[in-house]
């Protein structure tokens, strides 16, 4: 039986990472800074339980489920659970997180340079035509992202975080918008937009199968790797996150009226190293993109065609092509439909998960989980049509709620249910034992 040295498994938690740090890990922590201003690190605290905790507690999650995310949604029955487990892919992959990678990196490494996006469908061929040549052979991904990728992502990382901090470019200013009045919760909120409970979800098994490709059979050796993987990579996270907040707040007189993260970041690399700084960024930029979509089209190809008679193959291509063609939307629009639709989702994702490290604790999981996940979903579509400034009755009632304008209306109705179905579950079983004795 096959083991892994401790070299092994820092390599597979720098590939977990590389996998994770993408194009919203990079651009949303910089407008953040930038938005909090002074109020950035309350803000920080709470991007960071949803960009950071969220993700490893995921990871753990998965990793004891063997990879299989139909473990983690079982409470919900087979049918919701496939539901869910399409839903999760299709935004992750195709639909926003994949297209995302490229439109972030067109953004920065040529719309940089020529002002225009008329070179995006250009762009989007080359890249997907690179992340579809990889994702053919996910068996070498230990190889290309573990050995290779990762290591030069990380030091380009390690530069722009050192440069953050010793050369900032500007004082904090006041906080903007909800930021002055609701730091910590729009920072909660805000971290949802990386995607990285859903990506974790994903990427559960392309750690398992990267720790399978490598001989290890024991699923307590896989489960104790993966976990590690996790691990280390949240560990990384958090370091590059702290370290972009740190640039957005320092870059307060390099421009004004900044839409999206990708304008900070490529502002302050050209203040800070001029020519050759934009051309390095492109480099970061482009490799972290590339990563990131590589192991999500793996994720996602590898998951469908297990569910379906599709083979992987098939599915590689045509997600990297859907994927291609809705880049080309362009990132400000991208994110302004991904915003009410993760809105949407989040939350009994987030309820899944959470519970999963307790449902043993219950005599029938199915009767105490679903109903507060069914509960935390329709909240979340109710927070998701507010946000898209649609009053549809009832959800408007959601208005009433507490933490409503924070987005996180779900939170005490489901706690509420779940709480209320426990006691019930509870009764249940006592009741039972009383009859039988």
């Amino acid at each position: 039986m096959n083991t892994f040295r401790i070299r092994d498994i820092v390599i597979l938690g720098f590939m977990n990472f590389a996998l994770f740090v993408g194009a919203g890990n990079i651009i949303f922590p910089p407008f953040i800074g930038l938005q909090a201003g002074t109020a950035v690190w309350t803000a920080a605290a709470g991007f960071l339980l949803t960009g950071v905790g969220l993700p490893v507690l995921t990871a753990i999650a998965m990793a004891k489920a063997g990879g299989a995310l139909s473990a983690v949604t079982r409470p919900v029955g087979r049918v919701c659970g496939l539901m869910l487990a399409v839903i999760c892919y299709l935004c992750i992959g195709p639909f926003f997180a994949t297209p995302r990678t490229a439109t972030v990196s067109y953004e920065i490494a040529i719309q940089s340079f020529t002002g225009s996006a008329v070179w995006l469908p250009v762009w989007s061929v080359v890249y997907f035509s690179i992340v579809i040549l990889v994702s053919l052979h996910p068996g070498r991904l230990l190889d290309t992202v573990g050995r290779f990728l990762s290591p030069v992502k990380i030091l380009a990382l390690i530069v722009l975080a050192a440069a953050a901090l010793a050369y900032p470019a500007g004082q904090a200013r006041a906080p903007e918008g909800a930021y002055a009045t609701a730091a910590f919760s729009q920072g909660l909120t805000s971290g949802y937009l990386t995607m990285d409970t859903m990506a974790s979800l994903a990427f559960g098994l392309v750690i398992v199968n990267a720790i399978r490709s490598r001989g290890v059979t024991s699923a307590r050796l896989i489960t104790r790797y993966a976990v590690q993987s996790g691990l280390i990579a949240g560990v990384g996270l958090a370091l590059v996150y702290l370290s972009l907040f740190r640039l957005g707040t320092g870059s307060t007189g390099l421009l004004v009226n900044a839409t999206n993260g990708a304008q900070v970041l490529s502002a302050y690399v050209h203040h800070v190293f001029g020519a050759g700084g934009d051309v390095f960024l492109c480099a970061l930029i482009t490799l972290a993109c590339l990563v990131t979509a590589i192991g999500l089209t793996c994720a996602c190809a590898a998951w469908f065609s297990s569910v379906t008679r599709i083979s992987y193959r098939a599915y590689a291509w045509f997600f990297a092509v859907f994927s291609m063609l809705v880049s080309n939307m362009g990132l400000t629009q991208l994110i302004a439909i991904s915003v009410p639709a993760l809105t949407a989702v989040y939350p009994v994702f987030i309820v899944l998960v959470l519970t999963y490290f307790i449902r043993a604790r219950f005599h029938s999981p199915a009767h105490v989980i679903a109903p507060a996940a069914m509960v935390s979903f329709l909240f979340g579509i109710a927070d998701a049509l507010s946000t898209a400034g649609i009053s549809a009755w009832p959800f408007v009632m959601v208005r009433y709620l507490p933490l409503h304008n924070q987005g996180l209306a779900w939170v005490l109705p489901s706690l509420v249910v779940l709480i209320a179905a426990a006691a019930a579950e509870r009764w249940r079983s006592a009741s039972s034992v009383t009859e039988k004795g």
